[in-house]
């Protein structure tokens, strides 16, 4: 395990050990997210904890091309009963994806430091997010970093039952219309398997994220 300093650095992420983790330290400036997400290595970490630095030997990706949402999620949306937007609130987005209660989970990784430097990624273009409105009410959503041929999501929430599979659905939309090779939803959980997320080898994913459109 790497122990970062100042030096805006990563080791390659076949150094990671078993559990995926591959640095620990360094700091959450917008140079250094950048080059972890496009060197396949993202933050992860309780609040309390000092930055650990994840490449997992899996990797939960989707692949936008070939994803078909389930029948009745699509009767859903065709039914009009919320509406989506993109970078309209994406402030409020990840605020509700750090207050939202999951089972399971006794708090949250998306810390005040984490809200700040994803929130500035944003203001330059390289974070987004999708909005789930209901009684023009923000009822669900989702947010990640855009590298523009693949897509890095971070996390999504949900007040009313299925606001956030609509958000999901339309990203990937959003991503076919543009060719994106890969939406990457990082490590593997049960939600996301059911939405269609599978699993593809770290190396696989690499060559995949260090192809250019």
């Amino acid at each position: 395990m790497y122990f970062l300093s100042k030096e805006l650095y990563f080791p390659p992420v076949e150094e990671a050990n078993y559990e995926g983790i591959l640095a620990v330290g360094g700091d959450l400036s917008i140079e250094r997210l950048l080059l972890a997400y496009t060197n396949g290595i993202f933050p992860w970490y309780d609040s309390d904890d000092p930055i650990l630095w994840w490449a997992p030997l899996q990797r939960m990706v989707v692949n936008p091309k070939d994803y078909k949402a389930p029948k009745s999620l699509r009767n859903i949306i065709n039914r009009n009963l919320f509406e989506v937007t993109i970078n309209q609130d994406f402030t409020a987005v990840i605020s509700n994806c750090q207050k939202i209660e999951r089972k399971g989970q006794d708090g949250t990784w998306i810390s005040k430091e984490i809200i700040h430097s994803y929130t500035k990624l944003h203001q330059k273009g390289k974070a987004i997010s999708f909005e789930v409105w209901q009684n023009n009410e923000l009822v669900g959503g989702l947010y990640g970093v855009d590298l523009g041929h693949v897509f890095c999501g971070e996390s999504m929430f949900s007040k009313v039952p299925n606001a956030s599979k609509v958000a999901f659905v339309k990203l990937i939309d959003y991503l076919k219309e543009r060719n994106y090779l890969l939406l990457d939803c990082q490590v593997h959980n049960d939600h996301l398997e059911k939405l269609g997320a599978f699993e593809i080898s770290r190396d696989l994913f690499m060559k995949i994220l260090q192809t250019q459109l």
